[in-house]
């Protein structure tokens, strides 16, 4: 009998372990519904490279919203994204959206930079100054390529 009660409670714990696993990664993916106290905000995007629905948005490296929707502008070719932000964070008119790397081998955020504007975006607005994905392995390539056309002259040469 007491290897039975033993054998219950071990797997009783299990359980709620990887419930309480469950419910973390639900919230830490953006997957649990927590739209109240939230407003939307859309940017169009040249690359969205590394971004999907659910990457966290960032404001001076702290989470205040998450991607909730991208597709790609048939008209413009640019990848429109929906930020879903924190209604205590009041956004000036004249912010910007960059995509940004924790490093390099880190994934990707949308990081909001606010402007100096005194009004606010309302929701639903579209920030408009947006910087894209910059792709480290073309960074590299420029790099290895040597510079090609952005050498600069040698020492005491004239720039014609």
């Amino acid at each position: 009998m007491a290897e039975n009660r033993a054998e219950v409670l071990a797997g009783a714990a299990v359980l709620a372990a990887a419930i309480g696993f469950l419910v973390y990664a639900g919230q830490e993916t953006g997957m649990t519904s927590t739209t109240t106290g939230s407003y939307d905000l859309t940017a169009s995007f040249r690359s969205v490279e590394g971004v999907r629905v659910g990457t966290d948005v960032r404001l001076a490296g702290v989470k205040v919203g998450t991607v909730s929707a991208l597709e790609l502008n048939p008209e413009t070719f640019f990848a429109d994204a929906t930020l879903t932000v924190q209604s205590a964070v009041q956004l000036p008119e004249d912010s910007a959206a960059l995509i940004s790397s924790e490093g390099l081998l880190g994934g990707n955020f949308v990081e909001l930079v606010p402007g100096g504007a005194l009004d606010v975006l309302p929701a639903g607005a579209e920030i408009e100054d947006t910087q894209g994905a910059v792709s480290v392995i073309s960074l590299m390539m420029k790099f290895a390529g040597g510079g090609g056309d952005d050498a600069a002259p040698a020492e005491g040469g004239a720039v014609e």
